[in-house]
């Protein structure tokens, strides 16, 4: 009985301990997320992809501005010739009204209207004289106001259309500036990256996966290139001395960090470094067809979560066998090499084309 007593003594404070651990354990957890959430914040991945849309949107922003500069210094342009074409008219204009001028003077046009009427053949001719001189006056008076009027009109919308060119070049030489910055910065924060990718390359050993926040991708299409901006560069099937037996998928020059997106939904069933591919990702998607991204400098997803169409699941890089930041994307039968089919005709029959 008193061995059953101690052994219950010693049970509560087991069971107490026990307790405190379970209580404790979801705090501790949730410090580890702060950390990792706080550890992710100052990820180069993330930066650089948060760079990368900033200047796409500085470049959007200085190209309007741009070209909205052109129209304006064009159309400040066409008020200028068409104001120097008035100008011009109301100068011949005031060298026909002297010619007129002098030509009456030297007719008696400076003489009184009662010697006039005394010299006139008759009052009537003298009338109607009288008539045409006025009618041409108010004519010649009419043209010179509407001259004069669309030349001030045309001197103010030059002056406005040449002011808001001058305001725009302004604008554009800050936006200049600005996109400069964040250029460098996405610069410095690429190679920061790079390096930190090709440490975990050369290791073998993947990194834990930098979450990206995520674009809006606006319509929901089932298929998409990998990445959104890019130049074609080697092909299936080609040949060069980095591939034993033709190349196996689709190059795209992009630069480094810029963000990967799943071609498709699927699941990603490969995430690793090292080796010929460097730091990649395999998705297995619905029709049995595997997508791979290879030569990354980072990823965003890890083995078994599920990708939707144009989820950005990595940043690209130069990580292996790679001789200049670009992805290397392949459209496989199986997860393994060796099974790859032409990447182009097969995003073409899904709606994508390069």
């Amino acid at each position: 009985m008193r061995s059953s007593c101690r052994r219950h003594s010693l049970l509560v404070p087991v069971l107490l301990c026990a307790c405190l651990v379970l209580v404790t354990q979801p705090t501790a957890a949730e410090g580890d997320s702060r950390d990792t959430e706080a550890s992710g914040a100052s990820e180069p991945g993330p930066r650089v992809a948060r760079l990368h849309q900033e200047a796409a949107v500085a470049t959007q922003q200085y190209e309007l501005v741009r070209r909205d500069a052109k129209a304006r210094r064009a159309e400040a342009q066409r008020l200028e010739k068409l104001l120097a074409r008035e100008r011009k008219q109301m100068k011949t204009l005031h060298q026909d009204l002297g010619r007129v001028a002098r030509a009456r003077y030297r007719e008696g046009g400076g003489l009184p209207s009662t010697m006039r009427l005394l010299l006139a053949d008759s009052p009537d001719e003298l009338m109607r004289g009288h008539r045409v001189v006025w009618q041409t006056d108010l004519a010649v008076d009419q043209k010179v106001s509407r001259n004069l009027r669309a030349e001030a009109r045309l001197a103010a919308d030059e002056k406005q259309a040449a002011a808001e060119w001058r305001k725009l070049q302004r604008r554009n030489a800050e936006l200049a500036r600005t996109k400069r910055v964040i250029e460098k910065k996405l610069e410095e924060a690429r190679w920061s990256l790079q390096r930190q990718a090709d440490a975990s390359a050369a290791a073998g050993a993947c990194r834990k996966a930098t979450r990206l926040d995520q674009p809006d991708t606006g319509s929901k299409r089932g298929w998409v290139a990998p990445v959104e901006r890019y130049v074609l560069s080697a092909r299936f099937g080609g040949g060069g001395a980095h591939w034993a037996n033709g190349h196996t998928g689709q190059d795209f020059a992009v630069p480094i960090g810029t963000p990967v997106r799943a071609a498709g939904e699927g699941r990603v069933v490969q995430v690793s470094c090292g080796g010929a591919f460097g730091i990649q990702i395999v998705v297995r998607h619905a029709d049995r067809h595997y997508t791979q991204y290879a030569h990354l400098a980072g990823v965003a997803v890890n083995p078994g979560e599920q990708v939707a169409p144009g989820q950005w699941i990595g940043q690209a890089g130069t990580t292996g066998n790679s001789t200049g930041p670009h992805l290397h994307f392949e459209v496989r039968n199986t997860p393994e090499l060796g099974s790859g089919i032409d990447p182009v005709p097969w995003l073409l029959k899904h709606g994508v084309k390069l």
